[in-house]
């Protein structure tokens, strides 16, 4: 036995010296040729989050349409320019050209607008329409999860009540698209949605196609107000940060597990997927970049903050809204690309509103880079943000800002499309952008500017002159329609 073995070791030591380059090979084509590993079973339906990342998609369809000729009015196209005598052009719910003097193609509806004025469709960056309905009763009340300060499970648009009459006031206004956002009772509120203002049975009717889905958070007195009340933590601006750093370092350890969980399965290797969680889901979004921040905050010293909680964790701040106090660090903001969602005159209404001043928006849009919008947070200032932004130009010419009509038009219609992530889609009157549009019966920054006709789309969503293009509700008795005289 002892002789087999040493036999067998010189035959082995022969061969691999011999035969160093062939051996291996040759061994290895002799054995049976090894099963490619079997691919790993997909998450069961729900349990993975990139493949639930839209449960909810939108069945948005476009109004009915048809090409269409604006011809003689003064078009604010929302890129800064204002263009007299102009011929508005759309087809099949997309924009085709805006010039002077441009004749009306064969085959298109000519609307006579000379004297008039067109403007893109407005846009409400700070909305609880539907989410806090009209008639505003208890059980319409649904913008708030207030059972925790940090609530980004929660979707707006499973609160939103699509018949909410308010939808209608606001299409009067000339608002075509609006975000809808939770409140500001939590340091994180949840999901936001953006909607096309047309009506819908449900609220995927009125989903914006694609559009980003943004998350609420809040700073300030609010949260700290309602848990500081029940005895519970935050109750203090400190607990405040303290909330958000928590909640964030949770999100990228999830983001973290999730990570490694497909790089093993990529590399074909036995992994187990972390169990989801739908708050940590969309924290998770917002470190990926998917999902953007809409941030209530007034204060500046509060808005630099929560500017270097972003780069701690390494997400990005799309816009403070309110932020009264933006005037004080609008080159900070600017330098962070961040934008300014506010209004003009709303102060004093609590402690840290108290520093407002009425040419914030104007301030802000006067350092270069800035972004700044006017938004409602109102169903009354919904239906006439082309009078607050009005104000905001009249308080940043007085404080000696030279601003253009054609500039200003921007607070209520580029700007806030910018900070939904929907600016290559809508928000200015550009060839192949939709067809979202308002034609005004004076000079919209005039107190006495009415809309005439509002398109969404290409299609007629309201009619000031024929009342079959006037959405009405069984909801609405009682709401005054201020666009209507």
């Amino acid at each position: 036995m002892r002789i087999w073995v040493t036999a067998a070791a010189v035959l082995a030591t022969a061969a691999m010296g011999g035969c160093a380059t062939t051996g291996g090979a040759a061994q290895a084509a002799s054995r049976p040729k090894a099963e490619a590993k079997a691919a790993p079973k997909p998450l069961p339906k729900g349990l993975d989050p990139q493949a639930s990342a839209n449960p909810f998609p939108s069945t948005y369809k476009p109004l009915a349409g048809r090409p269409t000729a604006i011809v003689g009015a003064t078009a604010l196209t929302g890129t800064g320019e204002q263009v007299d005598n102009a011929t508005v052009l759309f087809k099949d719910g997309r924009i085709e050209q805006v010039a002077a003097g441009l004749p009306a193609p064969a085959g298109y509806e000519v609307i006579e607008a000379k004297g008039k004025w067109v403007t893109p469709g407005l846009i409400d960056t700070h909305s609880h329409l539907g989410v806090y309905a009209a008639p505003a009763v208890a059980a319409h009340s649904d913008g708030n999860e207030l059972t925790n300060p940090t609530t980004p499970e929660v979707w707006a648009e499973h609160s939103v009540w699509p018949q909410d009459p308010q939808f209608n006031t606001a299409r009067v206004g000339g608002v075509t698209t609006l975000l809808i956002l939770p409140g500001s009772g939590n340091l994180i509120g949840g999901r936001g949605v953006t909607l096309r203002n047309v009506p819908g049975r449900t609220v995927q009717d009125m989903k914006f196609p694609d559009a980003p889905y943004t998350l609420k958070m809040a700073c300030g007195e609010n949260p700290k107000r309602v848990y500081g009340s029940k005895g519970r933590a935050p109750s203090t601006r400190m607990g405040n940060v303290a909330g958000y750093r928590a909640a964030w370092i949770n999100a990228a350890d999830y983001k973290r597990r999730w990570d490694d969980y497909r790089a093993k399965v990529e590399r074909g290797e036995k992994a187990d997927a972390p169990k989801r969680d739908l708050g940590l889901d969309t924290l998770m979004g917002v470190l990926n970049g998917e999902i953007l921040i809409e941030n209530h905050c007034y204060r500046a010293d509060e808005m630099a903050q929560m500017i270097d909680i972003s780069k701690e964790f390494g997400y990005r701040i799309t816009a403070f809204h309110h932020a009264v106090e933006a005037y004080k660090i609008a080159d900070k903001l600017a330098d962070n690309g961040i934008c300014v969602a506010t209004w003009t005159n709303w102060w004093g209404g609590k402690m840290e509103m108290a520093d407002s001043v009425e040419a914030n928006v104007p301030l802000v849009d006067a350092i270069k880079g800035g972004c700044a919008i006017i938004k409602s947070d109102d169903p009354d200032v919904t239906q006439r943000l082309n009078q607050e932004a009005a104000e905001a130009l009249a308080a940043g010419r007085a404080a000696g800002l030279n601003i253009t009509e054609a500039q200003a038009i921007r607070w209520i219609t580029a700007n806030p499309a910018k900070a939904l992530g929907i600016s290559a889609q809508t928000g200015s009157l550009e060839a192949g952008k939709r067809a979202d549009l308002v034609i005004w019966d004076k000079d919209p920054f005039s107190i006495y500017a009415r809309t005439e006709r509002v398109y969404v789309d290409g299609g007629i969503a309201y009619d000031r002159r024929d009342s079959s293009r006037q959405p009405v509700s069984d909801f609405e008795l009682g709401l005054a329609r201020e666009g209507v005289r």
